[in-house]
């Protein structure tokens, strides 16, 4: 019994047009830049020496950096419109385009590949290795004026892989036809019948036929058995077997609705040939191929958190050099639920700390752990108990976007915690007005030179601990710490030029309670690399409430500003 045949296709796609286009946009450039060039010759030759180059305008200096930017998107667009062109689900590639900075581009990539790991635990990624073996090897056997990728070929290869079974016909020529096509003997044009016995997503026993009616090398997929027959507009001539027993006529061929012209007539046929059948599995095979590791894709975008020891967790950000910034990561829980326990008169509690940060696609960074303890004597745990243990480390991160998780754990009571969160360490640029986390404090005070550096909370000579949850009370003061990098220097001083305006408004009525102006030069230590703000700012005036304190940063030199801005609590 002879086998039934899926006839898929697709139109070529002429680059004629691009081609002349790419050429038209190429000859303009030379005239604009030969003509440029004589202007400025006409200028020497006029004032009898060389041409000083005057400074760009903002309108030119914005076109340049957009032409810059334009070129560093290039690998990116490569990668998503040529690299992975086939193998990209429409919701990556939409939120591919959503990206706005490199950092998360190469996140998404480097997570995209990862998805489609099948060891994930090992350094080699056999998709990602076999996908561009099959690129290589399409772009070796199936160019024709095009490379071998950009065919239909090449696009079920890279797809799809090696099939099962290859029915090549090269040079074309006589082809006795199966019963399905009407049978009977015919000549045809070079054509390919691959064959899979199983595509995941689409079935069992796959077969593409690729016809090059152009005789050109370019083999496309079609739909239409009869695409391949070189005598299918010939009167009289390579006609079915139902046609020479006068069941149905030729021209009756040119009458079906089926998208093909088969020389059956009115017989059945299997299956495999409905019209509908072939539609659907042509609209599958031009859809990506589904993730095959499910378990892999739930473990990157779920995890299980367990609320029972409460705690909070911020991350601060303090800038060491463009490429390395300081990430506070600060960890706090409220006395009130540790459990403690009297061994050798001393009431004890601890806490073990783990934490790990990784990239958003799960690829470990690094990690620290540590055991957080607090001790009183029994008559003073009471008084401990309405206040808060709080744990710092620093870590040195590059620009980008990680995922921290911490797991606690309370040694003495059991209960634990798994608690994630995002990390999106910043890009700082020596052009632009930039800072640091706005940190509120409930500590701000000057260390010794020994541990000028060193230890938790120390940021370069000052210990400033955070206020996690932002909530302080009427007789304590607010600690308001604050870097601020790349100020434009002065030509003549090199000094900083600038103004920073401190406003406290109260929420819900839009009432100043606090509003203060100091020039940025005026500040100890002032230099236009940094500029360093410590404040404590008393509460006793401040009714209870929720506050929000707006800063505004403005760079005179360099006509930028910055509008920092974080909120609080009075009780």
């Amino acid at each position: 019994m002879r086998r039934a045949c899926l006839w898929l296709g697709i139109a070529p796609v002429s680059i004629l047009l691009a081609v002349y286009l790419g050429y038209a946009q190429d000859q303009d450039k030379k005239t604009d830049d030969t003509q440029k060039n004589a202007d400025t010759q006409k200028n020497t030759d006029a004032q009898g020496r060389e041409t000083i180059a005057k400074p760009l305008t903002e309108k030119q200096r914005k076109k340049q950096e957009a032409k810059l930017r334009k070129e560093l998107e290039t690998p990116y667009k490569k990668w998503l419109n040529e690299d992975v062109a086939y193998i990209i689900t429409d919701e990556e590639r939409a939120a591919f385009k959503r990206l706005n900075t490199d950092e998360e581009r190469e996140q998404f990539i480097e997570q995209f590949w990862l998805r489609r790991d099948p060891t994930p635990d090992t350094e080699e990624n056999e998709f990602k290795e076999e996908h561009y073996r099959r690129i290589a090897y399409a772009n070796e056997h199936f160019a024709s004026g095009i490379p071998g990728w950009k065919t239909d070929r090449g696009r079920i290869y890279i797809i799809y892989g090696p099939p099962d079974e290859i029915d090549a016909h090269p040079s074309g020529g006589t082809y006795e036809r199966p019963m399905e096509e009407g049978g009977g003997e015919t000549s045809t044009y070079p054509f390919e019948d691959w064959r899979y016995r199983y595509i995941e997503g689409i079935g069992n026993d796959v077969n593409i036929e690729f016809v090059d009616p152009t005789m050109t090398g370019e083999y496309h997929m079609t739909m239409d058995p009869t695409e391949k027959d070189a005598l299918l507009y010939v009167p009289g001539a390579g006609l079915t077997l139902y046609e020479q027993m006068g069941l149905t006529s030729k021209t009756a061929r040119f009458n079906r609705t089926d998208g093909t012209h088969l020389g059956t007539g009115n017989m059945p046929l299997p299956a495999s040939m409905d019209e509908f059948e072939r539609l659907e599995r042509y609209a599958k095979l031009q859809k990506p191929p589904a993730v095959k590791f499910k378990d892999l894709e739930a473990a990157v975008s779920s995890h299980i958190t367990f609320n029972v020891l409460p705690m909070r967790v911020q991350g601060d950000f303090i800038k060491v050099t463009n490429s390395s910034v300081l990430s506070n990561v600060t960890i706090q829980f409220q006395n009130k639920d540790l459990q403690f326990q009297l061994k050798d008169g001393v009431q004890r509690a601890a806490i073990n700390v783990y934490a790990r940060i990784t990239t958003m696609s799960r690829r470990p960074v690094t990690w620290f752990e540590e055991t957080v303890t607090r001790e009183c004597p029994p008559e003073m745990l009471p008084q401990l108990l309405e206040g808060a243990s709080i744990y710092q480390k620093q870590l040195p991160l590059p620009p980008g976007t990680y995922r921290l998780n911490v797991v606690a754990k309370d040694v003495i009571g059991g209960n634990m915690n798994n608690y994630e969160m995002a990390l999106t360490v910043p890009h700082y640029d020596d052009e632009r007005l930039s800072s640091s986390t706005l940190i509120l404090a409930d500590m701000i005070e000057k260390v010794p030179l020994r541990s000028i550096g060193t230890g938790q909370f120390v940021v370069g000579d000052s210990k400033v601990r955070p206020r996690l949850g932002d909530t302080f009370r009427h007789d304590e003061k607010l600690g308001i710490y604050l870097q601020l990098y790349n100020f434009g220097p002065d030509e003549k001083t090199q000094k900083p030029n600038g103004t920073i305006e401190y406003q406290v408004v109260k929420n819900g009525s839009n009432e100043k309670v606090f509003d203060f102006t100091e020039e940025v030069a005026k500040l100890p230590q002032a230099s236009a690399q940094q500029v360093t703000i410590e404040k404590l700012l008393p509460l006793q005036t401040l009714k209870p409430g929720q506050y929000t304190l707006k800063m505004t940063v403005t760079d005179k030199n360099r006509n930028q500003t910055l509008t920092p801005s974080a909120t609080f609590t009075v009780t």
